[in-house]
């Protein structure tokens, strides 16, 4: 009996030395139970990500509209300057051009803060630049609350530098800028072929051509165009008849029109002179075997300047003018009027027009240009 009850009491106390031992583990094993760190983690970190992404929303929308109005004010600088160009000089038109080329490009924008878009356009540099000004701000709602909670200021954004190095500006490449010189001779076809519409066209490029090369500040660089228009032959200003032909009658004089030279200068702008003058304009009759020749003058017999060629000038008023009274009439003889483009850019030419004298070959900074401006239906020659 003693003897049963010694292990029951053995046995019990096994038991309460494995169930402390047991507490133990469990102890130990709570306290090594990193589970719940994940959630402690993720809620520390859960407002940095958010903030993160927000950030990332915001700059995105930010580059969007940035390049967007970049792209828009570079497209109306350009437009614009272009627009001053060809209007005469006209800064208020030119402008306008530009802000509406400005509008157009960021229709699709992001929208930005309401009444922050200030950019404008302003004519610089003496007429010959266009270039930005102002600047337009977006909404940074993701930044602006980061930066709240962080006791800063992040409402929005301006698109652009402040320090202007993000403003477009267009320069036009005439005058100072170009550092140039120019001579430019315009041929124009006035012949029968070019009625209606072409020559309406063409007025209208010769009239650009003018507005855009013959800049205002003369000072240093300076800009001069002719004009050669040309349809059976060319005429000629009286003063400068005789000087081309060799002729001094008062028949030939009355009828300043020329044609073609012939002999071995006739395909070079060697000044006129004995052997080397140009050609009166002719017409022929023959009568009881006698051919006899009498000049004339196709080129608007009703007018005595309308169809005059017009030597170097940067008088832009003389050469519009000059360009809006041309008519059409006659056949084409286009390789006078290309002999007369080159003379009119030619020294060797200079004695015809001494107040309007082309400058020499090789002078610095200097360059010479001919337009011819034709249909190309050549149909028409005297010395074959």
């Amino acid at each position: 009996m003693k003897c049963a009850l010694a292990l029951r009491s053995a046995l019990n106390a096994g038991r309460k030395v494995w169930s402390g031992l047991a507490s133990n583990k469990r102890l130990a094993a709570l306290g090594s139970d990193e589970r719940g760190s994940v959630a402690i983690i993720f809620g520390l970190t859960i407002f940095v990500l958010f903030a993160m992404i927000g950030l990332g929303v915001d700059y995105a929308r930010f580059v969007n509209a940035r390049s967007q109005t970049i792209a828009a004010t570079d497209a109306a600088v350009l437009a614009g300057a272009r627009a001053l160009q060809s209007n005469g000089g006209d800064q208020t038109a030119a402008v306008k051009v530009a802000e509406t080329y400005y509008q157009q490009g960021v229709k699709n924008r992001i929208t930005v803060v309401p009444q922050s878009d200030s950019i404008n356009f302003v004519v610089t540099d003496n007429g010959t630049a266009m270039t930005t000004t102002g600047n337009a701000k977006i909404s940074t709602p993701f930044m602006h609350l980061a930066f709240e909670l962080a006791g800063a200021e992040g409402k929005t954004l301006p698109l652009l530098r402040s320090d202007g190095s993000d403003y477009s500006k267009a320069v036009l490449a005439v005058g100072g800028n170009g550092q140039t010189s120019l001579e430019v001779s315009m041929m124009l076809d006035i012949t029968g072929s070019m009625q209606g519409q072409k020559l309406t066209d063409m007025k209208a490029a010769a009239s650009d051509l003018v507005n855009i090369v013959v800049w205002q500040d003369q000072s240093k660089y300076t800009s001069k165009i002719a004009i050669v228009p040309f349809a059976y032959d060319v005429r000629l200003p009286v003063s400068a008849f005789s000087l081309a032909t060799g002729k001094t009658d008062s028949t030939s004089i009355k009828n300043p029109c020329v044609v073609e030279r012939t002999g071995s200068e006739k395909y070079t702008d060697a000044a006129p002179g004995s052997g080397q003058y140009v050609m009166v304009h002719n017409t022929s009759s023959k009568k009881n075997g006698v051919t006899t020749y009498k000049s004339t003058c196709d080129l608007n017999v009703n007018s005595t300047i309308n169809e005059e060629v017009l030597p170097l000038t940067s008088d832009k008023d003389a050469l519009l003018k000059r360009i809006s009274t041309l008519t059409t009439e006659g056949s084409t003889a286009g390789h006078i009027g290309t002999a007369w483009a080159w003379y009119m850019l030619s020294p060797n030419w200079s004695s015809l027009w001494p107040n309007s004298a082309a400058a020499p070959y090789g002078t610095d900074k200097l360059k010479k240009i001919a337009v011819l401006m034709t249909d190309g239906e050549y149909n028409t020659v005297y010395d074959s």
